[in-house]
């Protein structure tokens, strides 16, 4: 099942929590100690403001779970905003127990680094900061993973879009990840693996994404909002953007969803179709890992297939020496082991830049209405982005 998830991937792209859709807290027993203890750490936000950040339990007690029918749907989600600095205190990668399952999927990172190294890894959020007082209201983003990847593994990406001026909420769908720690302290391990692989209908998890976007949209911008600081969010400007089959769900939501305004898929193949009447006019933009390092016997065409359904603004990059985990934190981890990843010639540290830089610069425009040269065209600055479509 391993070697399976991996090459489909290739393609396709704690916590212990209060009550459902109450603050969760972290639990000294389970949650590994933030602060960089393993020497891991993630590259520091660019943005001008500091990040807090608070995990949020969803249960939609109208939807019943798609890979465990007898449960109603759970969502966890990681919101970060901008913050007033030296308010709350470091907050936690992951737990133990998610690190560990992670490892188990993913491989090593070296003979020295434990699960509880990895989830003492060093991040630049604070959990329960104060928010930063603003004239106005910020741009909501939604961030999904890729297939059996945890919410945490965007993290670099989410603190650098909150550090600019976003609230960003990062997603676990329940049963779709290596290892997920929900309330009761409970590991939600990957049902939905179980049940796509047999017969390839990895389109259910693109379609179950998009109505956990809903939602979430829902319960954050919503009358009776779930979230203590859902005053800071401008339901006006919705983004939303993905990891592999996480990218996939983002033209999905979009295409599910009116109130998103604006989409990305790094890196995953449209399980989904991108309807034949398009998104409306909505904003898309598709950043790919390097062609030359997709494996030879698992061509996908959906991208060619579904570029011309988008009828707005959009870009088709590719990053030169960026696999597939590129977009994520794994790759900088892996450096910062010092077990560069096998998969990603392009250093962890150079991708995330990229990654940070062209998704930000298309949620400003966008979103913003600020000037993003860097979606022009090519520059010099980043020799490793190809303009593939434009």
């Amino acid at each position: 099942m391993e070697k399976i998830i991996r090459v489909l991937a290739a393609v396709a792209a704690g916590l212990v929590l209060a009550a459902p859709g109450a603050l969760a807290t972290p639990a000294a027993a389970r949650a590994a100690p933030a602060g960089g203890a393993s020497g891991l750490e993630l590259p520091r936000p660019t943005g001008a403001f500091a990040v807090g950040r608070d995990t949020l339990h969803l249960v939609d007690r109208e939807r019943k779970d798609p890979w465990v029918p007898t449960a109603d749907r759970e969502l966890l989600a990681s919101l970060y905003y901008p913050a007033l600095a030296r308010t709350g205190s470091p907050a936690p990668y992951m737990a133990v127990a998610e690190a560990k399952a992670l490892l188990t999927d993913r491989g090593q990172l070296g003979d020295h680094v434990t699960p509880e190294g990895v989830a003492a890894t060093r991040t630049h959020a604070r959990a329960g900061a104060l928010p930063r007082p603003a004239a106005g209201r910020h741009p909501l983003i939604v961030l999904s993973p890729g297939f059996t990847m945890p919410r945490a593994s965007l993290t670099t990406l989410a603190e650098d879009l909150a550090s600019r001026g976003y609230v960003v909420a990062a997603v676990d769908h329940a049963y779709e990840s290596d290892g997920t720690t929900f309330p009761g302290g409970r590991v939600l391990t990957c049902k939905a693996c179980e049940q796509v692989f047999p017969d390839g209908s990895l389109h259910r998890v693109c379609d179950g994404r998009a109505q956990d976007v809903r939602f979430l949209l829902d319960r954050l911008t919503g009358p009776r909002s779930a979230w203590r600081y859902s005053w800071l969010i401008d339901a006006q400007r919705i983004g939303t953007a993905g990891h592999s089959i996480g990218g996939a769900a983002a033209s999905a939501a979009m295409a599910a969803d009116p109130r998103v305004d604006a989409g990305v898929n790094m890196d995953g193949t449209f399980f989904t179709p991108i309807p034949e009447r398009g998104l409306g006019g909505r904003p898309f933009l598709m950043l790919a890992g390097d062609p030359a390092l997709l494996p030879p016997d698992f061509p996908d065409t959906s991208w060619e297939d579904n570029w011309p359904r988008l009828d707005g603004w959009k870009r088709w990059l590719t990053v030169t020496g960026a696999g597939h985990p590129a977009f994520t934190d794994w790759p900088v981890l892996s450096d910062g082991a010092g077990s560069p990843h096998p998969e990603t010639p392009l250093p962890g540290i150079r991708s995330q830049q990229i990654t940070r830089a062209y998704v930000g610069a298309f949620f400003d425009l966008h979103l913003r209405g600020l000037p993003a040269p860097r979606l022009d065209g090519p520059t010099a600055a980043d020799p490793e982005v190809v303009f593939h479509r434009r």
